[in-house]
């Protein structure tokens, strides 16, 4: 599925680094321990975290995620938007809990 529709089926929160993305998804993966995501993230997965600090773009970049999206609404370090932005790594929010997006994210088929 596009992260473009998943945007816009989940209501999710533009942050940084997103253009109307084309970029497909293909899975998901929830996890805070940066180590853990690195190796068990695939490529172009959705990460799903409440991590927010600068690090998690690093993460992101290095795994080639589709997009991060932070869950519970939690507040973004102004230096993670703006590597975000740079990089061009898709920084989405939710409100929703990790379980909650899975969940509807599993409902749609990614």
């Amino acid at each position: 599925m596009e992260l473009s529709k998943l945007v816009d089926e989940l209501d999710l929160e533009v942050i940084a680094g997103y253009n109307n993305e084309k970029k497909e998804v293909n899975g998901a993966y929830i996890g805070d321990l940066l180590s853990l995501v690195m190796s068990k993230a695939e490529s172009g997965n959705l990460w799903l975290t409440i991590q927010t600090h600068l690090n998690v773009i690093a993460v992101a970049t290095l795994v080639d995620v589709s997009a991060i999206i932070i869950v519970e609404n939690m507040e973004i370090d102004e230096d993670t938007i703006k590597k975000a932005d740079s990089v061009k790594v898709p920084l989405l929010k939710t409100k929703l809990s990790a379980y909650e997006l899975a969940s509807k994210l599993a409902k749609l088929g990614v």
